[in-house]
């Protein structure tokens, strides 16, 4: 079998992502994700940043944020911000960035973009929200400064500042703003001594104004309620927090007037959308988050219990959704299946009630049930990327990793995965005992996080491991040579170098 790899780049250095995007543009399947190769169009801010130096520092700040363990796994949360990001990007561009989002485990109400398509939405503003619209309008609004570029156009109005020491700078600081310490912050404004950190990197009024615009019209032509983005934007402006002072506007929620509010409110009401409702997944997200983020599940699941009782807001399935999921944590496995079993009847559309039911089935020891359940599940919803990771997880937990690699590899052989989602099939394989592919998935893990030299040891594994057939040894063999190729200097360089006595 033909098994490949995402090769997604997330690299620690510049260079090492210069090397991974050359390498993985060439890959198929998996590496659709890295169809980076982003051509000049010969604005001004090209000659500060092009289109694949933007693609670069994002990667590089992302991996600095994941790092740190505050980007959120949780892959129904990851599915949802997703879905809903890429309906608006559809909608911002044709084509010529690729975006990713992602959710950060903070109670701040903040999200932030970065260069070449990496927007990040904290927890806190999410269950901040009102509605989805307003969730849209964030991200709608953040969008728009991507495709604007208003990131290459600021260095451009300032160009004192080299693209190492901001890809360092705001990788620093977000790394301070993720984890709560303002010291991160600090350093890293500290070795930018000399430079005007805010003047640099703050948007302009006019780039703020554009990207309401723009997003504005984003959120129309995607079907969410325009009324969103300024509805929010009041929230926005209550924020407050320990790094305000010292992190840049850029990298908070950016700063808003009432002039600005109304003038989007105005913007907004041009647009005739008609009765906007929120998608199931709006109130389940948010419910999983309250959950994932609350200090104990006795706290979370007195919170749903208020919410169904209270009018407003028993009319969603978040809290419903929520109390099963917070009985099944505490161990109340008879509860939550009865909830489960409730909701999935009345809701068999919704696979989080499908995945929640075999959780509790799992949790009451009833293997066959939940087996039963993601089967059928599966059969409505094939190749969903939840359901699959769930199920996987379930074979693992009762001793089927070759199912769960066969299952996994036809998933990722589909749709790209993330670098844990890759990790999670190198476990399955070598649980399975395919140990030179489980070798090779590593190899392709540490590729997207940029690690050149831990991908070649991996890769060597691989080929060093017996009874290897002809496919699987030549795959090996080709992946290996486009590493070491990759990590060869520039053919310039490597005149120079040789010259030298």
């Amino acid at each position: 079998m033909n098994r490949r790899a995402d090769t997604l780049s997330l690299p620690k250095r510049l260079t090492a992502a210069a090397a991974a995007c050359a390498l993985l543009a060439g890959q198929p399947g998996w590496a659709d994700e890295l169809e980076d190769s982003l051509p000049d169009i010969g604005s001004p801010a090209d000659t500060v940043l092009t289109k694949q130096q933007e693609l670069q520092i994002g990667r590089s700040i992302y991996k600095s944020l994941r790092d740190t363990g505050r980007v959120m796994t949780d892959p129904e949360v990851q599915e949802y911000i997703q879905d809903v990001g890429q309906k608006l990007a559809a909608h911002a561009q044709d084509g010529e960035f690729r975006f990713r989002f992602f959710v950060v485990d903070d109670p701040a109400i903040n999200a932030f973009a970065l260069p070449g398509g990496y927007i990040g939405v904290h927890s806190g503003l999410i269950l901040a929200t009102a509605n989805e619209s307003e969730l849209a309008g964030v991200l709608a609004h953040e969008i728009a400064h991507v495709t604007q570029r208003h990131i290459s156009r600021a260095i451009y109005a300032n160009q004192r500042m080299s693209i190492l020491t901001m890809a360092a700078m705001l990788g620093a600081i977000l790394v301070g703003a993720a984890t709560g310490s303002s010291d991160a912050a600090q350093g890293a404004i500290a070795a930018a001594q000399g430079f005007s950190a805010q003047q640099q990197i703050n948007f302009t009024r006019e780039n703020e104004y554009e990207a309401d615009r723009v997003g504005v019209g984003i959120l129309a032509s995607t079907g969410f309620d325009p009324q969103g983005m300024p509805s929010f934007f009041e929230t926005i402006g209550r924020q407050s927090g320990p790094l305000a002072a010292q992190v840049p506007e850029f990298l908070r929620t950016h700063p808003v007037t009432v002039n600005r509010i109304a003038e989007t409110r105005s913007r907004a009401a041009e647009y005739d959308v008609g009765e906007i409702h929120d998608a199931a997944g709006y109130s389940l997200t948010r419910a999983r988050l309250l959950l994932l983020t609350a200090d104990t599940p006795e706290q979370a699941l007195q919170r749903f219990l208020a919410d169904a009782r209270d009018p407003d807001r028993s009319r969603s399935l978040g809290p419903r959704y929520g109390v099963a999921l917070a009985r099944l944590q505490l161990g109340q496995a008879n509860r939550a299946l009865e909830d489960f079993i409730g909701l999935l009847s009345a809701h068999p559309e919704i696979i989080h009630f499908h995945t929640g039911l075999a959780a509790a089935q799992l949790a009451l020891g009833d293997w066959p049930a939940a087996e039963r359940t993601y089967r059928a599940a599966l059969k409505l919803f094939p190749r969903n990327r939840p359901l699959t990771i769930r199920f996987a997880e379930a074979l693992m937990q009762n001793d089927r990793p070759e199912e769960a690699h066969r299952l996994l590899l036809d998933l990722y052989n589909q749709v790209p995965p993330t670098a844990e989602q890759v990790r999670q099939i190198a476990l399955a394989a070598s649980a399975a005992g395919d140990t030179a592919d489980a070798h090779y998935y590593m190899a392709e893990y540490h590729l997207m996080n940029g690690d050149l030299q831990m991908a070649t040891d991996q890769l060597r594994l691989a080929l060093s491991i017996p009874g290897l057939d002809g496919v699987q040894r030549a795959r090996f063999r080709s992946r290996l040579a486009q590493v070491q190729e990759a990590m060869q200097p520039p053919k310039g360089k490597r005149r120079a170098a040789e010259r030298r006595p």
